[in-house]
C-alpha cells in the first residue's frame, strides 16, 4: 500500500472515529442537561463520584482491552498471521470473563465499603455503584470485540456501536432518574438514587453495544475463517505465550490509564477531606462537586473525546509502520494526529474561555450558571494539553515504550495531589483549585512525552506553525468575533440562547474562514480527511482554497 493511500486510510478511519465520538459527546450533553437539572447539584456530585470509582475500577479490570488488542492484532495482520489473530480473540475473551466478571462482583457487594471508608463524605455513592457493577462485565466482553475490529483497521463497528450505545444510555438516563427521584421522593437518599437512575443508562447503553458487535462478529466470522485457512506463515503462537502477551501489554496501558484517570477520585477526596476540615457542609461539598463535573468537565470532555479516538485509531497503523520500519509513515501519523486534534482543541479551548458562562447558562439555565461559566472561562486551556498529552502517550504506545507514558502520567499525579492540596488547605479558591490541577496535569505529561517521543524517535519532525500558530491565529479572530456578536446582539435580543447561537454559529464561520486564508491545510491534506472533497469544492465556491 502507497503511502498517500495510508495517509488517506488512516485519516478517514480517525474520521470515523473521532466523528462517532463527537457524536457521542454531543448525545452525552443533550441528555445530561435534563439529567442534570433532575438531579440537582447534590445528585450530580454522587453521580461525579460514582463514575469516577466506576471508571476506575473499569481500567483496572478490562478498559485497556480494545488498546491492547488494537496493537497486537494490527502487528500480526501486519505479518498475514491470520491464525494469531484468531488465537488472540479467544485468549481475549477468556480473560475478559474472568476479569469482568469478578470485578463486578467485587464492585457490588464492596460498594458499601467503599462508601463508609473512603468516601463518607459523599452519602449515598453505593447505591449506584450496586447498579454500575453489572456493566463492568458487560464492557469488558465490548472492548474484546471492538478491540478485534479496529486491530483489523476497521473503525466502523466501533464507532456505530459507540452511538447506539450513548443513544440508549440517554434515554434510559433521563427516564430512569427522573422515575427514581419520584419513587424515592420520601427518602433521605433521594438524590442517591436519582443517580442510581442514571447510572442505569450506562448499563443498558452498554448491553445494547455488545449485542451489536456480537452480531457483526458472527457475520465476519466466515472471512476470519477463511484468513486462517490462508495462513501459510507457519508461525503459530501457543495460548499461553498469547496470555503472557496480553497481560503484559495490558498492565503498562492499565498502570497508565489508572494514574490518569484515579486524579479525579483523588481530586474528590482531597476537596471533600480538606474542605470539610475547614467547615465546609457536606451538602456544599457534593454541590460543588457536582457543579465542577456536571458543566466544566462535562463541556471540556467533547473535544477531549475527539482526541482520544485519534490518539486510539493512530495507534494500529503506527505499530504497523513501527513493525516495518516504516519510519515516514510513523512521523505521518503522529503529527498528523497532532494536528488534527489542534485543529480542533484549540477553538474549543478559545471558544469556550470567552463564552463560557452564556454556553453553560443557555445549557443549565436552572442551576449554578455563573459558577460552572467561571470555570470554563478559567480552566478551558485544559483541553489543548490534554489533547496533546493524548496523542503522544499513544505514539510512545505505538512504539513498545509502554512504561514510558506510566512514568510521565505518575510524575505529573504526585506534582498534581501537591498542587490540589497547597491551594485547598493554603487559599480560599476553593473548588478553582481543581481546575489547577485540571491544567496543570496535562501540561507536564505532554512535555515529558514529547521530550521521550525526540529522544527515541530522533528523525521525528513536528510542523509548528500550521500545526499550533494557524490554528491559534484563526482562533483569536474566532473569539473577537464570538463577543462581539454576543455583545452587540444584546443590544437588541436580551435571550441569551439567541445571543449565544448566533455567536457560535459566527465563530465557527469564522474560525474556518480565517484557517483556511491562513493556509493551514492544503488541497491534498483536505483530501485526506473525512468528506475532504465537499469540504474543498466548499471552501473553492467561498474563494478561500484554489
Amino acid at each position: 500500500m502507497s503511502t498517500k493511500k495510508k495517509n488517506a486510510d488512516y485519516l478517514k478511519q480517525g474520521g470515523i472515529l473521532a466523528m462517532a465520538s463527537l457524536i457521542v459527546r454531543i448525545i452525552g450533553m443533550v441528555y445530561r442537561i435534563p439529567m442534570s437539572n433532575i438531579l440537582g447539584e447534590e445528585g450530580n456530585g454522587i453521580y461525579a463520584v460514582a463514575f469516577e470509582i466506576y471508571d476506575l475500577i473499569l481500567i483496572i479490570s478490562s478498559y485497556s482491552l480494545p488498546l491492547a488488542l488494537s496493537k497486537m492484532i494490527s502487528a500480526r495482520q501486519a505479518n498475514r498471521e491470520h491464525k494469531n489473530t484468531g488465537r488472540i480473540l479467544k485468549v481475549a475473551l477468556r480473560f475478559a470473563i474472568i476479569s469482568g466478571g469478578a470485578f463486578a462482583l467485587i464492585l457490588f457487594f464492596g460498594a458499601g465499603v467503599i462508601e463508609h471508608t473512603i468516601y463518607p463524605e459523599y452519602s449515598g455513592v453505593q447505591i449506584p455503584l450496586r447498579v454500575l457493577a453489572p456493566t463492568i462485565f458487560i464492557v469488558a466482553l465490548l472492548g474484546v470485540f471492538r478491540g478485534f475490529f479496529q486491530g483489523k483497521r476497521t473503525m466502523i463497528p466501533t464507532a456505530v456501536s459507540q452511538i447506539i450505545e450513548q443513544v440508549v444510555n440517554a434515554i434510559v438516563s433521563v427516564a430512569a432518574s427522573y422515575l427514581f427521584m419520584k419513587w424515592n421522593a420520601d427518602s433521605l437518599q433521594q438524590a442517591a438514587w436519582g443517580a442510581a437512575g442514571g447510572t442505569l443508562g450506562t448499563c443498558l447503553g452498554a448491553a445494547s453495544a455488545l449485542l451489536l458487535v456480537m452480531f457483526v462478529y458472527w457475520l465476519y466470522r466466515p472471512v476470519q475463517a477463511k484468513l486462517e485457512k490462508k495462513d501459510v506463515t507457519g508461525n503459530l503462537e501457543s495460548y499461553q505465550s498469547l496470555f503472557k502477551i496480553l497481560i503484559l501489554t495490558i498492565l503498562p496501558i492499565v498502570l497508565s490509564q489508572t494514574v490518569y484517570n484515579i486524579s479525579g477520585l483523588i481530586d474528590y477526596k482531597l476537596f471533600g477531606f480538606i474542605s470539610a476540615k475547614r467547615g465546609l457542609d457536606a451538602v456544599s461539598i457534593k454541590s460543588f462537586v457536582g457543579v465542577y463535573s456536571s458543566k466544566y468537565r462535562l463541556l471540556c470532555s467533547v473535544p477531549i473525546a475527539i482526541s482520544t479516538a485519534i490518539a486510539s485509531s493512530m495507534i494500529p497503523s503506527a505499530v504497523a509502520a513501527y513493525t516495518e520500519g516504516d519510519d515516514e509513515q510513523w512521523n505521518y501519523n503522529v503529527a498528523s494526529g497532532i494536528k488534527f486534534n489542534m485543529i480542533i482543541a484549540i477553538p474549543c479551548a478559545l471558544g469556550l474561555t470567552v463564552l463560557g458562562q452564556p454556553v453553560v447558562r443557555m445549557l443549565f439555565s436552572s442551576s449554578n450558571y455563573v459558577l460552572g461559566g467561571h470555570m470554563m472561562t478559567v480552566g478551558a486551556t485544559a483541553i489543548i494539553f490534554y489533547a496533546l498529552s493524548n496523542v503522544t502517550g499513544g505514539a510512545l504506545q505505538s512504539i513498545d515504550k509502554m512504561r514510558i507514558p506510566v512514568i510521565h502520567s505518575a510524575i505529573s499525579l504526585v506534582i498534581h495531589i501537591g498542587i490540589v492540596s497547597f491551594f485547598l488547605a493554603c487559599t480560599n479558591i476553593g473548588v478553582y483549585a481543581l481546575l489547577i490541577g485540571n491544567i496543570t496535569f496535562p501540561i507536564l505529561v505532554f512535555i515529558l512525552n514529547l521530550r521521550a517521543i525526540k529522544r527515541y524517535v530522533p528523525s521525528y519532525r513536528q510542523e509548528v506553525i500550521k500545526t499550533f500558530f494557524a490554528p491559534l491565529a484563526a482562533g483569536f479572530w474566532m473569539a473577537l468575533a464570538a463577543v462581539s456578536v454576543y455583545g452587540l446582539v444584546g443590544f437588541v435580543i436580551g435571550s441569551n440562547l439567541i445571543r449565544t447561537m448566533l455567536a457560535v454559529c459566527v465563530a465557527v464561520v469564522v474560525y474556518f474562514t480565517a484557517f483556511l486564508l491562513l493556509k493551514g491545510l492544503t488541497k491534498e491534506e483536505l483530501f485526506d480527511f473525512p468528506m475532504g472533497r465537499r469540504l474543498y469544492l466548499l471552501a473553492r465556491k467561498m474563494h478561500l482554497m484554489k
